[in-house]
C-alpha cells in the first residue's frame, strides 16, 4: 500500500497510486487530467500538482514542486521547481528551481540549479525549430521549448533559447541565451567544442554511478556510432 501523511486530493476516482508509493502534504488535482503515481516513487511535502500527470516507478518530486499537466516524469528522475506540458524521459535530473515547459528531455539527463528554458519568443511570434529530417527551421506555432537528447547536461543557471535542440551527450555551459541547435557531443556553446568520447563515456558512467545503474555495451556501440557519425 502506498505511505501516505495528510495530503489534498480533488477528483479521486482520477488519481491511481501504486504500491510503495510515498506522498507527504502535497496536492493533486485530477480535474483537469487523470493522475498516476509509480511504485515507490515519492512526492515530498508542499507539491503541487495538476492533471494529466505520470511519475514514473522510483520518482521523486522534491518540496515545494509544481507540476502542470499534460506532463510525464519517468522512473528514476528527481525533479524539483517548475515543469509544465513536458516530457522527461528516465534517469534524468531536474532537482532544483527553474522552469521547464512545453519541452522533451532525453533519458540520463540532468539540469543545473536555476536552469530554464524560453518556451514563447517576447515578440509572441512563431517559434521555429530545427528539423534534421529537412535540414531547415520548421514552424511550431506560438509554444515550443527544448528538445534534449539522452546524456546531456547543462550547467547552473543556464538560459535555454526559444525552441532550442539539444543534442545527444552534450556538457551545456556558457553566458546568455543558448544557441538554437547545440549538436551531438557539443562541449559548451561558444565555439561549440568536440566532447572527446573517452571522457564522454568516463562521465556518463560516473552519472549513472549515482542511480546504481551502468552504461551497457548495446548503448556504449549506439553513441559511439552517433559521436563517429557527427565527427564526420
Amino acid at each position: 500500500m502506498p505511505t501516505t501523511k495528510p495530503f489534498f486530493l480533488r477528483n479521486v476516482s482520477q488519481i491511481f497510486i501504486e504500491d510503495g508509493a510515498v506522498l507527504d502534504y502535497c496536492m493533486l488535482n485530477a480535474l483537469t487530467g487523470p493522475i498516476y503515481i509509480g511504485k515507490n516513487a515519492h512526492i515530498m511535502e508542499g507539491c503541487l500538482i495538476r492533471g494529466p500527470f505520470v511519475l514514473g516507478d522510483g520518482a521523486i518530486l522534491k518540496m515545494g514542486t509544481r507540476i502542470y499537466g499534460a506532463t510525464t516524469i519517468g522512473p528514476g528522475c528527481i525533479v524539483g521547481g517548475e515543469i509544465k506540458n513536458s516530457v522527461m524521459m528516465g534517469y534524468s535530473n531536474k532537482a532544483h528551481d527553474g522552469y521547464i515547459g512545453d519541452s522533451v528531455i532525453g533519458e540520463w539527463c540532468n539540469m543545473g540549479a536555476g536552469t530554464s528554458n524560453s518556451n514563447v519568443k517576447n515578440s509572441g511570434g512563431d517559434v521555429k525549430v530545427w528539423n534534421y529530417a529537412t535540414n531547415d527551421y520548421m514552424s511550431t506555432g506560438q509554444k515550443c521549448g527544448l528538445v534534449m537528447g539522452d546524456y546531456s547536461r547543462t550547467a547552473i543557471n543556464t538560459a535555454i533559447n526559444t525552441g532550442t535542440v539539444i543534442g545527444v551527450c552534450c556538457n551545456v555551459f556558457g553566458e546568455g541565451l543558448t544557441p538554437k541547435v547545440i549538436p551531438d557531443f557539443t562541449w559548451g556553446t561558444k565555439g561549440l567544442t568536440t566532447y572527446e568520447f573517452d571522457k564522454a563515456l568516463k562521465d556518463i558512467g560516473n552519472w549513472t554511478s549515482m542511480k546504481n545503474k551502468e552504461v551497457g555495451t548495446e548503448q556504449k556501440t549506439v553513441l559511439r556510432h552517433i559521436f563517429d557519425t557527427y565527427k564526420d
